[in-house]
């Protein structure tokens, strides 16, 4: 699992088929096509690519369209992003939710959970609709995002619900960028032992993250300081 976090980082658009290709060969691991496609499902992890959407005959009513395409972001809280991905520790793993302003590429906020049931996305969402709401909230078609009580939960905020077209890299690129980063600052170059342990280390990366790290696209600042400039001048 921790082999395959490391290869769909570095590499979206590969596949099972792929990705265990590469085991077999580069690591030396006997395994076949179907546990790795097993384990992917496991950790959240779909390959970016435009394919069919064979299920979303079963939740085809919570499917909301694309909000973004040809959207022009000129403010703080206008679009927040949202996601989930696999953060491995020494001794097993965790799923790491997060927000992230698209204007500033601030985090508003994060979550962690050692299951894929949707309370942590629910609970991380209601703390940061207590300080801040955005105007749109972009989300894949995960089954976090395409049931009953995310899209009550957003439609009472009234918040509009933008959802990415399915495996479209491009449409949650900003969130996924922030992944990537992350992983290889932090997660693949430490080892940690325990849930409190990762907490403590995300949170301050997510600290220096926000106030210290400049963003070539914010013109050098960083993401605090695009968040609250701009919300001085709106205000």
């Amino acid at each position: 699992m921790r082999r395959i976090d490391e290869l769909h980082t570095g590499h979206p658009t590969w596949g099972y088929r792929t990705i265990t290709e590469i085991i077999r060969r580069n690591d030396r691991l006997c395994i076949n096509r179907k546990k790795i496609r097993r384990m992917m499902r496991d950790m959240g992890i779909y390959t970016i690519y435009p394919k069919p959407n064979l299920s979303k005959r079963y939740h085809a009513q919570y499917i909301r369209p694309y909000l973004l395409r040809n959207l022009n972001i000129t403010q703080p809280d206008q679009v927040w992003g949202v996601d989930i991905t696999y953060i491995r520790m020494a001794k097993g793993f965790l799923y790491l939710f997060v927000i992230i302003d698209w204007y500033s590429r601030r985090v508003v906020d994060f979550e962690l959970s050692n299951t894929l049931e949707k309370g942590f996305v629910l609970n991380c969402l209601k703390r940061a609709f207590t300080k801040r709401k955005p105007q749109i909230i972009n989300s894949d078609q995960g089954s976090h995002f395409t049931n009953q009580d995310y899209i009550d939960l957003l439609e009472k905020a009234e918040i509009k619900i933008s959802m990415d077209g399915k495996g479209q890299a491009l449409d949650n690129v900003r969130t996924e960028r922030f992944f990537r980063t992350l992983k290889y600052d932090l997660i693949y170059i430490n080892e940690f032992n325990s849930p409190r342990e990762l907490r403590r280390s995300l949170n301050h990366y997510i600290h220096e993250y926000n106030t210290y790290r400049p963003h070539s696209s914010l013109g050098g600042r960083c993401p605090d300081e695009a968040y609250y400039e701009n919300l001085k001048m709106v205000a």
